[in-house]
């Protein structure tokens, strides 16, 4: 790839080079689109990595010329559809019954709880996996029950692509329009992703504090009985 192509890479990577934009940028300028889709297949299985620096990194790339915009939205869909698809695996190899004996062994929960959910998924799993595609955090996560769930492959993998396919596209051209300003999604998708964990960890400590209240109501009852 020529030169000039390695240093507009090289000056979008405002992170040091062994960052993650550093490490995007090297695999865009190496392989190109497959390089960008290898970056966005591995941060879906490993969420730390951001894709709200990944995907305007590649924006940019294109911006620049350095590949196709076409290219860019396809081989980073393709690649969240891959990621995707390895983690619904896992799950499906986990396995319900997995799941069940695991639940039961944690503290604090019911299987009753379980249950639920699992009801919940088999009548909002669709609108989960399409719309969990594009929320920070969670577009990784949901592959997991869809697989312990066993949904249908053809739906997930359709359900994957068109959450994925917009999620990407948000970004991706938000990298291609900002040009050399592409760092600017970062900051305004980390807050959404602090919101996301911040509600998570709140709906936690109230699901907690419910089943730890329960459960002291029950021994004092058990004690005046």
């Amino acid at each position: 790839m020529p030169l000039t192509h390695q240093l507009l890479l090289a000056q979008a990577a405002q992170e040091p080079a062994d960052g993650v934009a550093g490490w995007a940028a090297g695999l865009v300028d190496t392989m190109g689109g497959p390089g960008a889709g290898l970056a966005i297949a591995l941060e879906n299985l490993f969420p730390p990595l951001p894709s709200e620096v990944i995907l305007p990194l590649t924006g940019f790339a294109a911006g620049q010329g350095v590949i196709s915009l076409a290219s860019a939205l396809f081989w980073t869909t393709l690649g969240s559809v891959v990621g995707a698809v390895a983690l619904y695996w896992i799950g499906a190899l986990f396995g319900r019954r997995r799941m069940h004996a695991l639940w039961a062994r944690l503290p604090l929960v019911k299987v009753s709880d379980l249950e639920r959910t699992e009801a919940w998924f088999a009548r909002h799993g669709t609108k989960a996996v399409l719309l969990g595609r594009m929320v920070p955090i969670f577009r990784s996560l949901i592959s997991v029950p869809a697989g312990v769930e066993r949904m249908p492959l053809p739906v997930f993998l359709l359900l994957t692509t068109v959450g994925s396919l917009v999620w990407n596209s948000v970004l991706v051209l938000a990298g291609y329009w900002l040009g050399d300003r592409w760092d600017l999604v970062e900051g305004y998708v980390g807050v959404l992703s602090k919101a996301v964990l911040v509600l998570a960890v709140v709906a936690l400590a109230a699901y907690l504090a419910v089943r730890l209240r329960g459960r002291g109501r029950a021994t004092q009852h058990r004690r005046t009985s």
